[in-house]
């Protein structure tokens, strides 16, 4: 069996005023993407849907889910799945 869902990781990274994060999944199944500060804390949802087998990306604009651009610092996207979940590091350089 595959790993069932990679996390590319973020281009560019660092960022300024968006990111790219890209995965992959051998199966379609629900995906959430969600970005965290490194305190745990939930800073914005990219997506919580149904996605199909393959590629994709969903672009991060470095602002929180109300809209306000968060500031300069480290983050973590974090990408669950029915296959597992993925971290990965971005800084955010304003």
């Amino acid at each position: 069996a595959g790993a069932g869902v990679v996390l590319h990781g973020a281009v560019p990274n660092p960022f300024n005023p968006r990111t790219t994060i890209r995965f992959a999944l051998a199966e379609a199944g629900p995906v959430e993407v969600a970005i965290h500060d490194l305190a745990g804390r939930r800073v914005a949802t990219l997506a919580s849907e149904e996605f199909p087998a393959g590629e994709h990306d969903v672009v991060w604009n470095g602002r929180d889910t109300s809209g306000r651009a968060v500031p300069s610092g480290h983050y973590c996207v974090r990408l669950t799945s029915e296959a597992g979940a993925r971290t990965a590091k971005l800084v955010l350089l304003r």
